[in-house]
């Protein structure tokens, strides 16, 4: 019976780590967001992340009768890149991220977590 009981309870840790590890870090997508930088900023109270805005070409319609741009949200875990950012706003960026299923305190606001800068340039 204690067999039993262990065999249970190491396949529910086994299970409980899985489900973790896919909702928290594994990488559900990744791709290249390119627009003007608008912002990036250190914020938070207990976990101090970098926090940026994107602002992409062209106009959406979230609600009827409503215009607004394209904006992406991001953060950046890497200190060099995020100092980058913020010494270049305004400027056009290409930007490659990594998009997770949800969201670590320690690794930013949002699910979008920019690794990498492609490309710089003065805005269009």
């Amino acid at each position: 019976m204690r067999k039993i009981i262990y065999i249970v309870v190491a396949l529910l840790l086994t299970g409980a780590g899985i489900l973790i590890y896919w909702k928290y870090f594994y990488v559900f997508g990744e791709g290249v967001k390119s627009g003007h930088l608008n912002y990036v900023v250190l914020k938070g109270d207990l976990f101090k992340t970098y926090e940026g805005k994107l602002i992409q070409e062209g106009i959406r319609s979230r609600t009827a009768g409503s215009i607004q741009s394209y904006e992406f949200e991001f953060s950046v875990v890497n200190k060099g890149i995020a100092e980058k950012l913020m010494a270049n706003s305004g400027k056009w960026f290409d930007l490659h991220y990594r998009e997770f299923h949800n969201v670590v305190p320690w690794r930013g606001n949002t699910t979008y977590i920019v690794d990498s800068i492609l490309s710089m340039r003065e805005a269009r």
